[in-house]
């Protein structure tokens, strides 16, 4: 069999796309994986805000329709980058072991979120980074900042920033490991819904099968109570909100939060109770936090009605 695998070009993209490539070939039956990088709207796009041109789903659309077209077979995304809901027809048809979900704090000169001195400039473009970065250092002045691992790597350096934020799997994928990077404690500092997790999207009852070797159930129930979350609350590229999911023994522990921009308003909670309710806890949780200040929050956005 010979399958198209689609994928955005980015690095990192490129070499979450071979892994899945060498893993399916791997398999049994095994099949062969053809590469076709899809260049999106996301990442046409770098001199604006994510949340200004229409959320990280650009970063997905270009790649669906390609799906839809039949065009590619599969495709490989960042499941922190998949929207709420999936475009007609389309199913998460593998979801592989999760990589560290967590996010790290680089700066110039090796130093903890607390260490910080007042005023450091730390640049993000993720609303939730910024939010969190907030609620804990209200002193630090936030700044935006798009581009690839890279690019925001190369910025530090250049002293346009003193400090950035990534994302601890995107590195280890890289094979990266800065010397001045420090992990945010991911008790106070929840990662991105789905982040460290990969999804492996096909049109719906294709592929189920061969793929299946890909399949780690234990990180699909944690992704299924995070992303029940954000289907409760709303949430999209313009929602500051966050939710981290970890299974063991039978169970699914969720933490999550929802958050004003400027971090002065914080809304937390944490649900627990049987994998196979995963999705369901999922949304409880979301229907708790919108009920004790979340949905005012989001509503003053402009994200709910």
């Amino acid at each position: 069999m010979n399958l198209r695998l689609g994928t955005r070009g980015s690095q990192l993209a490129l070499v979450q796309a071979r892994w899945v490539q060498a893993a399916i070939e791997a398999a049994s039956p095994p099949a062969r994986v053809e590469l076709v990088v899809i260049r999106t709207s996301g990442d046409r796009i770098q001199d604006r805000p994510l949340a200004e041109v229409g959320g990280k789903g650009l970063f997905i659309k270009e790649i669906e329709e390609a799906l839809l077209r039949r065009e590619v077979d599969l495709a490989v995304h960042s499941m922190k980058d998949l929207p709420a809901e999936l475009a007609a027809g389309m199913a998460i048809v593998a979801v592989p072991a999760r990589e560290d979900p967590g996010d790290l704090l680089i700066a110039r000169r090796r130093a903890s979120l607390a260490e910080l001195p007042a005023g450091a400039r730390v640049g993000t473009s993720s609303l939730r980074r910024m939010a969190l970065l907030r609620a804990a250092r209200p002193d630090l002045e936030v700044v935006p900042l798009r581009g690839n691992v890279d690019t925001r790597l190369r910025r530090l350096a250049e002293g346009a920033v003193d400090a950035i934020v990534l994302a601890a799997a995107g590195l280890r994928r890289l094979g990266l490991s800065p010397e001045a990077a420090v992990p945010l404690d991911p008790a106070h500092f929840l990662p991105a819904i789905g982040q460290g997790a990969l999804a492996i999207e096909a049109r719906a009852g294709e592929l189920d099968r061969l793929l299946a070797p890909l399949e780690d159930a234990a990180t699909r129930a944690a992704i299924l109570a995070e992303r029940g979350f954000m289907l409760g609350a709303q949430g999209s590229c313009t929602t500051p909100l966050a939710a981290h999911a970890r299974v063991a023994a039978g169970e699914v522990r969720l933490e999550a939060v929802i958050l004003s921009p400027d971090g002065t308003r914080v809304v937390r909670g944490e649900r627990r109770g049987a994998v196979a309710r995963a999705e369901a806890l999922g949304r409880e949780l979301a229907e708790d936090l919108m009920s004790r200040g979340g949905a005012e929050i989001l509503r003053a956005l402009g994200a709910v009605p």
